[in-house]
């Protein structure tokens, strides 16, 4: 009866120690019998990615972490574990992400080209890729704890702008508000009234325009005739004709100039001379006034006046008689 007990107590145990190890390969989804590659990525961080979690490629696991260590130049190196016969992408990258909410991480596997266009992301990808040796470049995205606390503070901001604008809109910022808008009606109906009532202006100004429009054509039409008639007589040579006698009429009237600046250059020479001439002339006049000479008492005294007219009388009578009676002043003879 002892001994029996022992053999179940023995094959108890066994069968525990395989339920263990088994659960074991089970959890770790160890690939008992396959070979395994493994490849190094490199990060600035992981979070909280950790050895043994899965390594995914679309969404199915492909490996898993088998060793998380710090590499040069503030680097921290994962090597992967990947399961054989897995066709990994041109240009593999690592994306270190939250797998679910209870802080569960896995490390997908992406083309470098089909990237995420987060920025913080993408730097970190083209950083590890430029520092260069076989390792992949990987990156890491924030997990659920960090976008909790990020949302907590956005909430926190959106909540202090809420009551700040809660405080600056009290009953008599609004009051202010609907006396503003009713301000800006008012505004808006004289904007109208003003508008209503330039209408007629703005038809006359309107008016004027089109007025000026047809007097600049009429002086256009004129201009254009005249520019028409400048070209007939520029044809015809009359233009020509007009030039030169202008040029004639110019050389003439240079000539004239020309002879009345000698003249002036001759009076001037003269000058004594006629000063000395009209002084004479005066001196002459002046006694002839004065009645002083033959000439001034002829020029003064009627009596020679008189006497010449009654002589022209006389002389008149004398030849009217001659031509009635010849006979009587002259004689004829023959022989």
């Amino acid at each position: 009866m002892k001994r029996r007990d022992d053999i179940l107590v023995g094959f108890t145990i066994i069968a525990a120690l395989i339920l263990v190890v088994g659960g074991a390969f089970f959890l770790s989804e160890s690939q008992l019998g396959q070979d395994a590659t493994f490849r190094t990525a490199r990060f600035r961080t992981v979070g909280g990615l950790g050895v043994g979690n899965p390594v995914v490629l679309r969404g199915v696991r492909v490996g898993r972490i088998d060793e998380i260590r710090l590499g040069d130049g503030d680097w921290v190196e994962t090597i992967l574990q990947i399961y054989s016969n897995v066709q990994l992408p041109d240009d593999p990258a690592i994306i270190a992400a939250s797998a679910s909410l209870f802080g569960e991480w896995q490390a997908d596997i992406i083309s470098l080209a089909e990237a995420t266009d987060d920025p913080n992301v993408r730097r970190d990808l083209d950083a590890a890729a430029a520092a260069g040796d076989d390792a992949w470049p990987g990156a890491t995205l924030p997990d659920i704890g960090q976008l909790t606390a990020q949302a907590g503070r956005i909430a926190s901001d959106i909540a202090a702008v809420s009551s700040r604008v809660q405080t600056a809109f009290d009953s008599e910022a609004v009051l202010n508000l609907q006396g503003s808008i009713r301000d800006f009606g008012e505004v808006t109906d004289r904007i109208n009234q003003f508008a209503t009532s330039q209408t007629e202006v703005l038809s006359e100004v309107g008016e004027n325009v089109r007025d000026g429009a047809a007097v600049l054509r009429s002086a256009a039409d004129a201009l254009e005739s005249t520019i028409a008639r400048v070209d007939a007589a520029t044809s015809a040579g009359e233009l020509d004709t007009i030039v030169n006698n202008t040029m004639a009429l110019s050389a003439d009237l240079r000539a004239a100039a020309m002879a009345l600046r000698e003249l002036v250059a001759v009076v001037q020479a003269n000058q004594a001379s006629i000063e000395n001439i009209i002084q004479g002339a005066d001196t002459v006049v002046a006694r002839l006034g004065s009645g002083q000479g033959t000439v001034g008492r002829l020029v003064g005294d009627s009596t020679l006046y008189i006497e010449a007219v009654q002589a022209i009388a006389e002389l008149r009578s004398l030849v009217n008689d001659i031509k009635e009676n010849p006979r009587k002043y002259f004689k004829f003879s023959v022989f």
